[in-house]
């Protein structure tokens, strides 16, 4: 089997597969919400444990305010948790615990879970997706 280069075909010519294609008019594009469930609480946090680093133990989630206390469930209260530092913690704040957060709770924005599913991130598509 040969190696063939990916090209596109009109009637008359080829052209190579390109890598990104610029629009010349601006289309309108829904705004994407990045919507709150435990799968892309554990995305966001790149299943690690918020407390202690760790990725080879069972993670949950975990209230950084305690429900019982007011604690919402949002982007900024939620945490990937393994379940020693979790069962730690208890139901108390962290600094009651005496425990630190390794990495702050942010809201994702649609774009981080676009790179994460593409893996491999070309260079060139950087500006586009406003990560340069």
């Amino acid at each position: 089997m040969r190696n063939k280069k990916k090209e596109l075909h009109s009637v008359s010519r080829s052209y190579p597969w390109p890598s990104i294609i610029r629009l010349s008019r601006y289309i309108k594009v829904p705004y994407k919400k990045v919507v709150l469930t435990r799968k892309n609480i554990l995305r966001r946090d790149a299943y690690k444990c918020a407390y202690c680093g760790r990725s080879d133990l069972p993670l949950t989630i975990d209230h950084i305010i305690p429900k019982a206390r007011g604690g919402s469930d949002s982007w900024d209260n939620l945490v990937c948790a393994c379940t020693f530092c979790n069962n730690k913690k208890g139901d108390r704040t962290p600094e009651e615990a005496n425990i630190d957060l390794i990495t702050q709770p942010f809201k994702p924005s649609h774009i981080m879970f676009i790179k994460n599913v593409v893996g491999r991130l070309d260079e060139n598509w950087k500006p586009y997706l406003y990560m340069s």
